[in-house]
């Protein structure tokens, strides 16, 4: 036989996932959907492993048993191909949860006709830009999966956490007129008649929204065109934003402290054969973290000998070092007031500092945050200092004369926050499509 197009899926439907084959189901009759991993032949015999989204299970074929329909397809059948199985399962005890199937029925339905440049399951690797070009068979290895399993379960828990506390789960524009940080790393584009650009950040609107609301959260996409290409670095990165009204920053970090315990213990539970796989397992915090000011950060870089001028932000090369002698989760709060965004409130008796915090874990900034100017005349203060114009920030501040409470809150990257808990060195590892300077497919 000859095979010339693909099998049909026709009525055959998955009855068991790879996790359900096991000896308490013994000499039932079963249909099985996934991808080969491995063809391997062994004397009279050929055992198959077929991947589903829960796994692996295999397929043992007895070369003077099978049906003849099942050993003509072995001929065509090519690792990563998509196939259908339906046999009986037979226990075996050397097989993936102690049990086998031993197929009456193969449809390849669709066969792999190039394999790729790496194995699923280790050995040299290529770059990871050529892993990045086939990204969707790259996300087949199984540590890969397990980062993203470790992403979803992530997801969820951060989801679950902040809905348990009373925040509201928002959308906001993607597509804005002004930026919201300046106009430095902004992507612009033509909206119809008008120019406009890729939000850096929900920042304004989840401001607008906590007047109503008083407790919001928003996971979703944000968009900064960084020109330099670094391991911490994306054109589009997702962001885990929350705002909070009648709070201060002080309440916030406190907010931040109890997520990541939360997190970290939901990896213990729910994540043990991920975190085993990837070889990297985050002790549980405890649940206050270290904090520092900026002047005490000062202070530290100068006795490692790097001198940083009061009033600069802290250099890649700075952090570094920093993170030397804080390896693990830690606050650097009250920074100069010149160098953090114009809606960052001032301290009400040293306008120079402001109530701005970054949450690090050794040289990483995961998070930043701080409380928010709740003052019309305060923001256009800060504006101009900025060299930003009110009149195109406008539609924001007409909201304050309504009455803006005083609020706070932060913005996380999630892919940086997956580096730390995948032990992960570049972003581009925890990021299933990445974007930056030089990739833009697939």
């Amino acid at each position: 036989m000859v095979v010339t197009k693909p099998d049909e899926l026709g009525d055959w439907r998955r009855t068991h996932y790879s996790l359900e084959i096991v000896p308490k189901i013994d000499g039932m009759k079963v249909t099985v959907l996934g991808w080969v991993s491995s063809v391997r032949e062994q004397g009279g015999i050929v055992f198959l492993i077929i991947n589903d989204k829960e796994g692996t299970v295999q397929i043992t074929v007895h070369k003077d048993k099978a049906p003849k329909s099942v050993l003509e397809k072995l001929k065509y059948l090519r690792e990563h191909s998509s196939i259908g199985v339906r046999g009986v399962v037979k226990s075996m005890n050397k097989a993936p949860h102690g049990a086998e199937i031993v197929p009456e029925e193969i449809r390849i339905l669709s066969r792999a006709l190039r394999q790729p440049p790496f194995s699923l399951f280790g050995g040299r690797m290529p770059s990871l830009d050529k892993r990045l070009d086939i990204r969707s068979v790259d996300m087949r290895r199984p540590n890969v999966q397990a980062i993203f399993k470790v992403r979803h379960a992530v997801l969820t828990a951060i989801r679950e956490f902040l809905i348990s506390r009373g925040y509201m789960e928002v959308s906001t524009p993607k597509i804005i007129a002004t930026a919201t940080e300046g106009g430095a790393a902004l992507f612009p584009l033509l909206y119809y008649d008008k120019e406009a650009f890729l939000a850096q950040s929900p920042q304004l609107y989840k401001e607008q929204l906590i007047m109503s609301f008083e407790k919001v959260f928003e996971i979703g996409p944000i968009f900064r065109a960084e020109e330099s290409r670094t391991v911490r670095h994306l054109s589009e990165v997702v962001s885990v934003d929350v705002e909070e009204a009648f709070v201060s920053y002080e309440d916030i970090m406190k907010l931040i402290e109890q997520l990541i315990y939360y997190l970290v213990q939901i990896l213990h539970q729910k994540c043990k054969k991920e975190t085993m796989l990837l070889g990297h397992r985050l002790t549980i915090p405890s649940s206050t973290f270290e904090c520092i000011t900026y002047d005490d950060a000062l202070k530290i870089l100068d006795k490692k000998g790097m001198t940083v001028n009061w009033g600069e932000d802290l250099s890649t090369q700075a952090l570094k070092a920093l993170g030397e002698v804080m390896p693990k989760f830690y606050f650097i709060k009250d920074w100069p007031t010149s160098i953090k965004p114009f809606y960052i409130k001032p301290k009400d008796r040293k306008q120079d500092i402001c109530e701005a915090f970054d949450f690090m874990y050794s040289s990483i900034e995961l998070a930043s945050g701080g409380s928010r100017v709740s003052s019309k005349r305060v923001l256009v203060k800060r504006l101009k200092e900025q060299g930003l114009k009110p009149k195109l920030f406008e539609y924001h501040l007409r909201t304050f004369d309504y009455g803006m409470p005083p609020h706070a809150g932060f913005g996380l990257g999630l892919d940086r926050l997956m580096m730390v808990f995948t032990g992960q060195e570049n972003i581009r590892e925890v990021t299933m499509f990445p974007r930056d300077q030089f990739r833009l497919t697939p």
